[in-house]
């Protein structure tokens, strides 16, 4: 097919072709026939068109990109879809305390200001928590308590703006990125001269809004920051010249104090000097802005809930909107599974509530306070017969025993070093499989990836134990469930019941004897047992302490006054770790359950395949006059070059 080279070719995007193009094209015109385009001045020009029309084109490829959420690399762009989903991107997060504060006075009442500030120290470092609202309270005697007070770490800020409408560039926006917009406080008063407020509330349902709703909107705008702003007096209240705005918040250092336990009191509260602090929760919920990745996967999930929490999907991505520290979140419903305060999780359903687990991303549980207060977020987007309950998350650990066995000739690597490789393998596996809700140990992969480390591994095994922790009531008789959910290996009832069955435990006390350590196994037929060790031998002070169910995963500890926690892994502990062999080698986790390895008390035996180095070529057996001789005949393992 012929080509009119008259007219410019527009369907390439890389320099060299849309340079090619340009030359093509002038080619084909009269003026330009045998000019040389290479060593002419001609050259430089069309260096410059093709460069310009590469930029054109990239930034129109990304212009493209841009215009949707999925392939959106531009926080503000994603940011901005968003917003058309209605689904509010969150902000940083202030670490919260809760204090007991009391002020030795005779006075009635008295107020702890909104911004008062009280100081912790965390790795050397102090930080500032304050109050974000006045509280008052009164006398009860010779003090004045305040209790149960949340404090946020971080500067409280107040920003003023005067409202100007002719000024068409005027906008209320928090100055700082690392604003918490949860302890945004928006006022409006009436003007300079008179000193009356109406405290706005954050819109939510723009359906139930009148042109007199005092409410205020919430966006996040370039570098981070947000805005706030207002309605035309029709779906809600406008503001007008002359009013001034009152923003106030807590500017935070994020996730930098967590973990704070121990604070001072300021100088002074409301003129009292005699102050005295008590923690009643440590930091914790300290977050980093959403980040853009989670924004693409909650926003078009928040939008498809429409506003209400049915499906457990849409209780997971309130959680998460709800709960910035969220690092994984499990959700079932009553017909699952229920939760007890005495027994735990169990599969035993209990219709009319959903149960909620969280892993936060600081690492611990959620303390009662968090716990509460997302149950009651969580209120308004239930359905009316809904009732969320938020549990732990339930960690069981995996002990592994690693035998690799590799080819020294292939090789320069020491076994230590082997085993080094594997370990970090292992480690690795640990973080990108495990470590949250619904991800199953699988065996057979593991072994995979080891035997993958190296050219060298010619095989690898691995025996797997499961294990869990519990933190006894020290000096009063109580009972523990632990719940593996996976069934335990019991090939015939009463297995291996002379040497202690499938149950391992660490040490603990009894009665307050510190010199004789007591330990947990089985008999094989569901009883657990507790032991001591005389001269090594096992000595059984009760054969019935508890059940074994083996078939669901359930060990139940009867009535036990436990007194004292022996060390665990060479330290003082106040948990007893419990162990048993699992049915299948692939472990699953169910409802609140997340598997990690126990990488302390992982062990790895690397080992030389000595049929790797000799080869084994066949095997003879001669049986005569009752005697068995075997012969190995053996042949290099290193094929000689005429084999090829």
């Amino acid at each position: 097919m012929a080509v009119n080279n008259k007219r410019l070719r527009v369907t390439e995007l890389d320099f060299d072709s849309i340079k090619d193009n340009l030359k093509t094209f002038l080619k084909g015109q009269n003026q330009f026939k045998d000019y040389d385009f290479e060593g002419s001045g001609m050259n430089i020009l069309l260096d410059t068109l093709a460069y310009n029309t590469h930029y054109l084109g990239f930034n129109a490829n990304m212009v493209a990109n841009e215009m949707f959420l999925d392939s959106s690399s531009l926080r503000s762009s994603a940011v901005s879809h968003a917003k058309t989903l209605g689904y509010e991107v969150t902000s940083a997060r202030a670490p919260t305390a809760t204090l007991n504060v009391s002020l030795s006075t005779t006075a009635a009442t008295k107020t702890m200001s909104a911004g008062t500030a009280f100081t912790s120290t965390v790795d050397g470092t102090s930080y500032q928590f304050v109050t974000t609202s006045d509280i008052t309270s009164t006398n009860t005697g010779s003090n004045i308590p305040f209790d149960s007070v949340t404090v946020y770490e971080g500067t409280y800020v107040i920003t003023k703006y005067l409202v100007d409408s002719s000024d068409v560039d005027q906008r209320f926006i928090l100055t700082d990125p690392r604003s918490d917009t949860t302890t945004l406080t928006v006022k409006v008063q009436n003007s300079a001269t008179d000193t009356t407020t109406t405290t706005y509330t954050k819109a939510t349902d723009i359906t139930q809004l009148s042109p007199s709703s005092t409410v205020y909107y919430l966006q996040e705008v370039e570098t981070g920051r947000y805005e706030v702003y207002f309605g035309d007096g029709i779906v809600s209240q406008s503001v007008s010249d002359g009013n001034i705005i009152q923003l106030q918040y807590v500017v935070t250092n994020k996730t930098e104090s967590n973990g704070a336990s121990s604070f001072s009191a300021p100088t002074a509260i409301d003129g009292v000097t005699n102050i005295t602090v008590t923690t009643v929760a440590s930091a914790s919920g300290g977050a980093e802005p959403e980040s853009i990745q989670s924004i693409k996967l909650n926003a078009p999930l928040d939008y498809a809930s429409q506003g209400r929490a049915v499906t457990t999907k849409d209780y997971e991505v309130y959680v998460k909107r709800l709960f910035p520290t969220t690092q994984a979140v499990s959700v079932w419903g009553g017909e699952d599974g229920s939760y007890d305060s005495s027994t735990g999780v169990s599969s035993t359903p209990e219709y009319g509530k959903v149960f909620i687990s969280i892993k936060s991303t600081t690492g611990v549980d959620l303390t009662s306070a968090q716990k509460t207060n997302l149950e009651k977020e969580l209120a308004p987007y239930k359905v009316a017969s809904i009732t969320p309950v938020v549990v732990d998350a339930e960690t069981t650990s995996i002990i592994l025993g690693i035998t690799i066995m590799y080819d020294s000739s292939a090789t320069t690597y020491t076994a230590a070093q082997i085993a080094s490789l594997v370990a970090t393998t292992v480690s690795n596996y640990n973080a990108s499989d495990l470590q949250t809700f619904n991800t199953p140990f699988r065996h057979s992969k593991l072994l995979g990836l080891i035997d993958n480390t190296d050219t060298s591994i010619l095989n690898s095994v691995a025996t797997v134990t499961m294990a869990k922790l519990f933190t006894p009531t020290l000096s009063s008789s109580t009972d523990y469930r632990l719940n593996f959910n996976n069934k335990f290996y019991n090939p015939v009832s009463g297995y291996n019941a002379s040497a202690g069955g499938i149950i391992a435990s660490t040490g603990f006390y009894l009665n307050s004897v510190t010199t004789t350590t007591y330990f947990f196994d089985d008999d094989g037929a569901g009883n657990l047992r507790t032991y001591y060790l005389v001269s090594g031998v096992r000595t059984y002070l009760n054969i019935a302490a508890g059940t074994v169910d083996y078939a669901n995963g359930l060990i139940t500890i009867g009535s036990i006054t436990i007194t004292g926690v022996a060390e665990v892994d060479g330290a003082t502990s106040s948990q007893i770790r419990i162990t048993v062999l699992p049915n299948s080698n692939d472990i699953t986790p169910v409802r609140n359950q997340i598997l990690e390895i126990d990488l302390t008390n992982t062990t790895y035996d690397g080992s030389v395949d000595a049929t790797a180095s000799t080869g084994v070529g066949y095997v003879t057996t001669t049986t005569a006059a009752g005697t068995t001789t075997t012969t190995v005949s053996s042949v290099s393992s290193t094929p000689s070059s005429s084999a090829y």
